[in-house]
């Protein structure tokens, strides 16, 4: 959101999901700026064990649009 940057993409929503994720080569490649967060967030599967990402360390501030509908 601080670029006001716009990029088109297809994406697979999960509603179920306790968080939403993004994909860190994406966020390497069209440039989006992350924040440090002051705690690690643990990832595990649907099935309990850990995620091969094994813990969050940055986040993102995004806008989600699908036609009139903003998150």
């Amino acid at each position: 959101m601080d670029t006001s940057k716009i990029h088109s993409v297809k994406v697979l929503l999960d509603c179920g999901a306790t968080r939403s994720f993004i994909d860190r080569d994406f966020i390497h490649d069209k440039k989006i700026n992350t924040w440090n967060i002051l705690y690690l967030i643990l990832v595990f599967n649907v099935d309990g064990t850990p995620n091969k990402a094994r813990q969050i360390f940055e986040v993102v501030d995004v806008v989600s649009r699908y036609n009139t509908h903003s998150v």
